[in-house]
């Protein structure tokens, strides 16, 4: 049995394993944010932020500016750390899966797709090769593409997985019943989700004021040389002085999530942000860590007091 900690919470592993976590997300996406999920809690539980002297204590709106797959959106409805969530998608692909899931009714035939389809070689190629295609029909696509590349890759010129899992080759992420019960899942809640197709930066400046609120912030980033973002993401330039300086001026808290490199420590310590590098292992169980960032991070280190 786990031991609860001084405040009424559950102590943090020293490394996150991401098989542990609910798996909310209709997607698989590269440089998603599941094992965030246990620090997620911890930052949200108004008794830990109470503590911590971190403002607002029960925060009534999470923004989340890059979404992506969304799990921190999700799991913040899901597990009722916030009343509402605001998700915010550049990607046009990944938008249209939010906008069939969130607005209308469209999600029953995304749904009908998904259960229906005979995903072979063939049949996936001659979707792929589909113009002039609906908004619904981006979406499926979309959500097949995320599931027959290699590593759930998105981004332009990204590969059909060939020999997959246990030999499954195309068909080996391909599970149309999980994706059905995500997907209603999601549809469940979403009266408490809004979506935004736009720029995220630019709804963070316009939401700045807003003491109410919190923003987890996770940008596709290509920073210190290296080229991992051009790779995975569609829109992976970002102009990460400004992204900082924009958090700067936020008057609600906001936890922010960056590879653990000089380069983002040392824009860190200009705009004085707290940092702390944190543990984690991907699903292939091999230990990594991430940067966190933010105004305060005393709620990640009350295990001291």
């Amino acid at each position: 049995m786990q031991q609860i900690g001084l405040f009424g919470y559950l102590p943090l592993p020293t490394e996150v394993n991401v098989a542990s976590i609910p798996q909310r997300s209709p997607f698989r996406y590269p440089g998603g944010k599941t094992w965030l999920v246990p620090h997620l809690r911890r930052w949200l539980s108004p008794d830990v932020r109470k503590h911590a002297g971190v403002l607002p204590v029960r925060p009534a709106r999470l923004i989340e500016p890059f979404a992506g797959g969304g799990i921190i959106s999700l799991t913040a409805v899901a597990e009722n750390l916030v009343d509402h969530v605001t998700m915010v998608e550049l990607d046009k692909d990944v938008a249209s899966v939010w906008q069939t899931i969130l607005e209308g009714e469209d999600w029953n035939w995304l749904i009908n797709e998904i259960t229906t389809f005979n995903v072979t070689h063939e049949n996936v190629l001659s979707l792929l090769a589909k113009t002039d295609i609906e908004l619904k029909e981006e979406a499926f696509r979309t959500i097949l593409r995320n599931r027959v590349n290699r590593g759930g890759i998105l981004a332009p010129g990204a590969g059909i997985v060939k020999e997959g899992e246990n030999g499954r080759g195309i068909t080996s992420r391909w599970y149309p019943m999980t994706l059905k019960k995500r997907i209603q899942d999601i549809v469940h809640m979403r009266d408490r989700i809004t979506f935004i197709h736009g720029d995220g930066m630019g709804i963070l400046s316009e939401q700045a004021d807003c003491t109410d609120t919190v923003f987890f912030i996770d940008p596709p980033y290509t920073v210190a040389g290296k080229r991992a973002g051009e790779r995975l993401y569609k829109h992976s330039k970002l102009d990460h002085e400004r992204l900082f300086e924009i958090a700067s001026k936020l008057r609600g808290d906001f936890l922010m999530t960056y590879d653990n490199v000089d380069d983002v420590k040392q824009l860190a310590r200009r705009f004085g942000f707290d940092t702390q590098v944190v543990a984690m292992k991907n699903t292939h169980h091999a230990k990594m860590t991430e940067l966190l960032i933010g105004p305060n991070l005393e709620w990640l280190r009350l295990d001291s007091f």
